[in-house]
């Protein structure tokens, strides 16, 4: 087993918590998913989300699907002029046999603009 990081991000259509953790939900639930991972397989996640999102912690969407014993973080993401608004971004820090050129990073909807390199 090798340590890999695994990108991913999803946009908003709204800032309400609700919809936070449901899209949220959906966008962690696809990385372990196209990654082939368990939640035993996280050693932490990272998440971003853009100043106009503030109504929830988007790390609260990982408790709720029972990803309780990995360390979470929140940060703000830089908020520069242009930039796709509602985004939450997340950084999975992660155990997998899979090669680096394996990895599937997950960019859901709308937010798949934003690395069209990397988005599977």
């Amino acid at each position: 087993m090798a340590v890999r990081a695994v990108r991913g991000a999803v946009q908003l259509e709204r800032d309400a918590p609700e919809h936070m953790d449901e899209q949220v939900r959906a966008l962690l639930t696809a990385i372990l998913e196209r990654n082939r991972l368990t939640s035993d397989d996280l050693i932490s996640i990272w998440f971003t989300a853009t100043s106009d999102l503030h109504s929830d912690f988007p790390a609260a969407a990982a408790r709720g699907l029972g990803i309780v014993d990995v360390p979470l973080i929140c940060a703000q993401e830089l908020d520069i002029a242009g930039a796709m608004p509602r985004v939450v971004r997340v950084l999975a820090h992660v155990e997998s046999g899979l090669p680096k050129a394996d990895i599937a990073h997950v960019y859901l909807g709308a937010a798949a603009a934003l690395r069209r390199d990397i988005a599977q």
